[in-house]
């Protein structure tokens, strides 16, 4: 398979995911400069077979695996993402959910909270 120069910058931001974190495939795709290309993300994962690629921290946008739940995938995801500390429940990572501020000045001019 040849891979383009977005294929790369994907396989770049999932390889940069640390151990013990997760990302959606919708994160991936726009951290890899390819806004609404969360199914390019999936497609392209699909199609890997680099063992070292840590495919397992990409999950859907609300923490789920996407695999059919008790598949061979999901299960190889699962015990994954728990030997790297992540906790999955029924198939789902919690995230933490935070605001993202793009601008330095909002942070420091914010009211306290």
């Amino acid at each position: 398979m040849t891979l383009t120069a977005t294929d790369r910058a994907i396989l770049e931001v999932i390889r940069a995911i640390p151990e013990g974190e997760v990302r959606g495939y919708g994160e991936v795709a726009r951290l890899a400069g390819l806004p609404r290309g969360a199914r390019r993300v999936a497609r392209l994962l699909s199609a890997q077979h680099d063992d070292l690629l840590p495919w397992h921290r990409v999950l859907r946008s609300d923490g789920r695996i996407a695999f059919l739940e008790g598949s061979e995938g999901h299960l190889e995801q699962v015990r994954r993402l728990c030997a790297e500390g992540v906790v999955v429940t029924r198939g789902r990572v919690r995230r933490e959910t935070r605001a993202v501020i793009d601008d330095l000045d909002a942070l420091l001019w914010a009211p306290p909270r």
